[in-house]
């Protein structure tokens, strides 16, 4: 399909800079496959679910991701470079997206201050690294001294990160390090809100997805068939896969809070729409004809014009559906992206 199919123009002045307080104080779109838009917020999410529905969250935790350094020079002041990880590939190196890439060259030392340091070890097709950091500290442990949150480019281009940022953009279902982006849906709950969704008889579970940086990137093809996702990498425990199997046999509805959880759900389902346990890496891009196998709904914050998270909406909904219930959300009011408002799409 055609990129531009999948644009809509979206006014600066509704992009959320800082997310709603309370958390679950935030608006909520339900959209169903016909009929009028509902104007909610998401403390009515329990009253729009069944008993026996399973909602699925992410419980992968945003790391510091977002570095800044410079690499060294023997004759003056080095190249200011940026980094953003994306994925890790073993305990001491992470492919990493890069500013000012073009100034490194295999073996280069980038350090990024309180004696953290990193070496560019070798480069990829689409211009990320694999950056080596040397020690014995875990990687991690060296994030939390030199790294910021990752902010979306789309929040970070209009203010700096601070403090507040570090539990902003974090899940409180966030447990499992790994993740360079927040599965957003999830940061519109709280505990008086997962009450509310206990004593309606709604379960629910949990997976892992280390979201990466890729999410961010836009799609520079004119056609979908030409986009090549990044991979992300993933886990459902056989426990977990067997209750929602069950809970579908017995006329239930698997709902998918995020985008994230969602596309690992349908990574693991077969043809046969049976949901297996699963541990490895995805790059899976659902379009338009995608035929569903794991989810019957989902919730999800508002995206990027022409993303691949845009058209996987589009693909449950259908296009026409969705171009309409954004046209909606934006005259109505609604706060767009990682901070913003929600959705409640059943088809």
């Amino acid at each position: 399909m055609r990129v531009d199919l999948f644009d809509f123009e979206l006014p600066q002045e509704n992009i959320a800079l800082r997310p709603a307080r309370p958390r679950d104080s935030a608006r909520l779109l339900g959209v169903g496959p016909e009929g009028p838009f509902r104007d909610l917020t998401v403390l009515d999410l329990p009253s729009l679910l069944s008993p026996g529905d399973v909602l699925v969250f992410n419980d992968t935790r945003v790391i510091p991701a977002q570095l800044e350094g410079q690499r060294p020079s023997f004759n003056g002041e080095g190249a200011r470079i940026g980094a953003t990880l994306h994925k890790r590939i073993d305990l001491r190196r992470w492919q990493a997206f890069v500013r000012n890439g073009k100034r490194l060259r295999e073996g280069d030392e980038i350090r990024f201050g309180a004696g953290v340091s990193a070496f560019a070890e070798s480069r990829f097709d689409d211009g990320s690294w694999t950056l080596f950091f040397p020690g014995e500290e875990p990687v991690e442990v060296l994030l939390e001294r030199a790294g910021q949150m990752p902010l979306p480019p789309y929040i970070a281009g209009k203010r700096p990160t601070d403090e507040r940022d570090r539990e902003d953009y974090q899940t409180m279902f966030a447990a499992k390090d790994g993740a360079v982006a927040a599965p957003t849906a999830a940061l519109h709950f709280t505990p008086r809100l997962m009450d509310a969704i206990a004593e309606r008889g709604i379960r629910t579970e949990t997976l892992t997805l280390h979201v990466g940086a890729g999410t961010f990137l836009p799609v520079k093809a004119d056609d979908t068939k030409d986009h090549q996702m990044h991979a992300e990498w993933g886990t459902i425990d056989s426990a977990t896969a067997d209750r929602l199997n069950a809970a579908r046999a017995d006329g239930n509805r698997v709902i998918a809070v995020g985008t994230t959880s969602l596309r690992l759900l349908e990574s693991a389902a077969g043809e046969d729409r049976v949901i297996r346990p699963f541990e490895g890496d995805t790059a899976i891009f659902i379009t338009p004809g995608y035929s569903f196998r794991a989810i019957d709904g989902l919730m999800t914050n508002f995206h990027l014009p022409k993303s691949t998270l845009f058209m996987l909406v589009s693909a449950l909904m259908g296009l026409d559906r969705m171009q309409a219930a954004y046209a909606h959300a934006i005259a109505s009011g609604y706060r767009f992206y990682s901070y913003g408002d929600s959705s409640l799409l059943l088809p």
